[in-house]
C-alpha cells in the first residue's frame, strides 16, 4: 500500500485570491438554488451542516473540524489526480483527496478536470451521512484488492455509476446523490427532468458490466433504493462477481436488459453536454 502522505500538500487557503472566492461563490449560488427541489435531503443537510456554501472557498483546516467527528473523514488537497492505488489507500483511510485548484472564470460552465468545486461541493456533503462514509472506505479497501485482480475496469464503473451519477429514491420522489450531477448545473436538471437517459433501479452486477461515457450527460443513471442505500462491498462476493463477469459481455450505456427494474425508458434524444 502506498505511503498516502506522499500524495498530500498543504491547500494553502491564504493563497486564494478575491477573484477565486469570488468564482466559488457564483458556481455555489447557481447550484444549491437549481438543487434545493432535486438533491436529497442528506445532501442538502451536509452543505448546511459543514457550512459549504457561499462565503467562498473552505479552508480544509475548519471544514474537517465539522467533518472528523460526525464520521472521522477528513478532506486533504491533491495535486490533482492521483494513481489508483493512491486515491484508493486514501479513501481506504478515510480522507478523501479534493484537487486545491479551481476553475478559471472562462471555465466557468465546465472544466474537464475535476477542481475544488466539484470534489468539495459534489462530494464532501455526503460524507456527513455514515451509510454513504462507509460505503467509501470500503470502496477504497477493495479498489486495493481489485487492483490485484485486474478488475479496476470493474470497479471504475461502479463509482461512475454511484459516487458520481447516481439518484435515489426518496419520499419526494427521485433525487440527486451523485456528485458529478450535483456539481453540473446542466446535468442537475437533465438527470431528473429530461426524457433521453434511462433511469434503472441500482444492481451491482449489473453496474459493473455497464460502460459509461466521459463527453456527455449519462445515457443512463441508476437508482439506489433510499439515499442510505449505498451497495454493501463484501470482498469475498465482489471477487465471485468479477470472476464469473470474466466471462460476459459489456453492457452498453444506453441498453436495457430484460430483468431490469425501469423507473423511465429513455427517448435518446440526446442534447450534447455543456
Amino acid at each position: 500500500m502506498p505511503d498516502v502522505q506522499d500524495h498530500i500538500i498543504p491547500q494553502a487557503h491564504q493563497t486564494y485570491t478575491a477573484e477565486d472566492h469570488d468564482v466559488w461563490r457564483r458556481l455555489a449560488a447557481r447550484q444549491r438554488d437549481l438543487l434545493q427541489s432535486r438533491a436529497s435531503r442528506g445532501f442538502l443537510a451536509g452543505l448546511d451542516r459543514l457550512d459549504i456554501g457561499m462565503t467562498g472557498i473552505p479552508d480544509f483546516a475548519m471544514l474537517n473540524r465539522a467533518l472528523v467527528p460526525l464520521t472521522g473523514w477528513e478532506v486533504v488537497a491533491v495535486p490533482g489526480l492521483v494513481p489508483d492505488l493512491a486515491f484508493f489507500s486514501l479513501l481506504a483511510e478515510r480522507k478523501f483527496p479534493a484537487g486545491r485548484f479551481i476553475r478559471r472564470p472562462d471555465q466557468f460552465d465546465y472544466i474537464e478536470e475535476p477542481d475544488i468545486f466539484h470534489d468539495v461541493f459534489g462530494h464532501v456533503p455526503l460524507l456527513t451521512k455514515p451509510a454513504y462514509a462507509d460505503y467509501l472506505e470500503a470502496y477504497g479497501k477493495a479498489g486495493l484488492v481489485a487492483a490485484g485482480l485486474g478488475s479496476l475496469d470493474r470497479l471504475a464503473r461502479l463509482y461512475w455509476y454511484s459516487v458520481e451519477f447516481a439518484l435515489a429514491k426518496t419520499p419526494e420522489g427521485l433525487r440527486i446523490v451523485g456528485a458529478g450531477i450535483a456539481s453540473s448545473p446542466g446535468e442537475t436538471v437533465y438527470a431528473l427532468e429530461s426524457d433521453a437517459p434511462n433511469r434503472i433501479g441500482f444492481d451491482l452486477g449489473r453496474v459493473m458490466r455497464t460502460r459509461y461515457r466521459i463527453d456527455d450527460y449519462q445515457e443512463t443513471y441508476f437508482v439506489l433504493d433510499s439515499e442510505d442505500s449505498w451497495p454493501s462491498l463484501d470482498m469475498a462476493a465482489l471477487t465471485a462477481l468479477w470472476r464469473d463477469q470474466a466471462a460476459m459481455e459489456d453492457i452498453g450505456p444506453g441498453d436495457i436488459m430484460a430483468n431490469d427494474i425501469i423507473f423511465t425508458r429513455g427517448t435518446k434524444r440526446r442534447p450534447h453536454a455543456a
